[in-house]
């Protein structure tokens, strides 16, 4: 197994305490304004059990990513990619809500995606140890990823990125949705892929020279050759879609997902289920899954089926999305 590694999506730290969306009398609170919840856009999967997690010699052991143990899901819908920022925009535009990276007025920008002369304006942000190429930009913010001049108009069919899992959480209670449990998500993205396996397609990142997700290639984090086509994000739909019909689950950006993490999940619950979302009662950081289009193998290895990492509630980046979840309701046919 291998040593901790740093995650490549830094913490944002408020006096050292991460802000829970409604915990303090500053934080707006959950939007209340509701949608009719659409199928449109979502996958159906099946209840089961399925192998989650991974251990073998790529493991980070302090992100609890083993023992694999056997998990029982019950069936559930998943959007078949990431919340892209056009629909990111008819939320705000509905609701008027405004994300934290706008409140607190900034957001992590990964130093290659700033140009020269921004870089030279920009105070480092160290948020994690070592992570020296994440730069705090004032006035980034989803709609402008690279801060003040950039923007989003030939993106609006990426991901949505600089969200919170606060930003989240309000786009699924509006949406009528809700962000998948960990469980959830990894067994949509695994399909039939056996125990232990490392990607949905095999366990080689680029079999027979083909790219299968967005993720860097070259030498990180000086020159990303973007090989498989993306330099930063790709279009949600992008690159060949998994068993089960969803795209991006790996590479591209990383998701938020409902649960508390804990590293030592196994040690606490034998099951972890929507209903049961293993870790702190009142925690501080949430999972995310997936790795990014800044993940490498030199680095941060987490592109991978059982990977896992955190942040808290409040972090956001420009490697930083989700998707969402909902139930099936009882009795609800194919």
């Amino acid at each position: 197994m291998k040593k901790a590694q740093s995650c490549c999506t830094p913490a944002r730290k408020v006096g050292n305490q991460a802000v829970e969306r409604g915990a303090t009398r500053e934080s707006p609170g959950i939007v209340e304004t509701t949608q009719e919840t659409r199928l449109d856009g979502m996958l159906r999967v099946e209840s089961g059990s399925f192998f989650m997690g991974y251990e073998g010699k790529e493991a980070i052991s302090a992100d609890g990513e083993g023992p694999v143990r056997q998990v029982q899901v019950d069936a559930f819908y998943l959007d078949a990619t990431t919340v892209t920022n056009a629909q990111f925009q008819q939320f705000v535009d509905a609701t008027g809500y405004r994300t934290d990276s706008e409140r607190f007025g900034w957001s992590h920008v990964f130093m290659q995606q700033l140009p020269a002369s921004k870089k030279r304006k920009l105070k480092m942000e160290r948020s994690v140890h070592d992570l020296q190429w994440w730069y705090a930009a004032e006035g980034a913010y989803w709609r402008k990823p690279e801060g003040p001049g950039s923007n989003i108009v030939k993106r609006m069919q990426h991901p949505v990125v600089h969200v919170s899992w606060n930003d989240a959480a309000a786009y699924a209670d509006w949406a009528g949705k809700r962000l998948p449990s960990e469980a959830e998500w990894e067994r949509a993205a695994r399909g039939t892929a056996a125990a232990n396996q490392l990607f949905p397609w095999g366990d080689r990142l680029e079999p027979a020279g083909k790219h299968y997700c967005n993720v860097w290639q070259g030498h990180f984090p000086d020159k990303n050759t973007a090989a498989d086509g993306y330099e930063w994000t790709a279009p949600a739909k992008s690159f060949r879609r998994y068993e089960l019909g969803f795209y991006n689950l790996l590479g591209n950006v990383w998701e938020w997902c409902a649960d508390w993490f804990s590293p030592h999940w196994h040690r606490e619950a034998s099951t972890k289920t929507r209903d049961n979302p293993i870790g702190p009662p009142t925690g501080s950081k949430r999972v995310m899954k997936g790795g990014s289009f800044l993940c490498h193998h030199s680095y941060c290895n987490r592109y991978r089926l059982g990977a896992r990492t955190s942040n808290p509630p409040d972090s956001a980046a420009s490697n930083l999305g989700f998707r969402c979840a909902r139930d099936v309701a009882p009795g609800a046919g194919a």
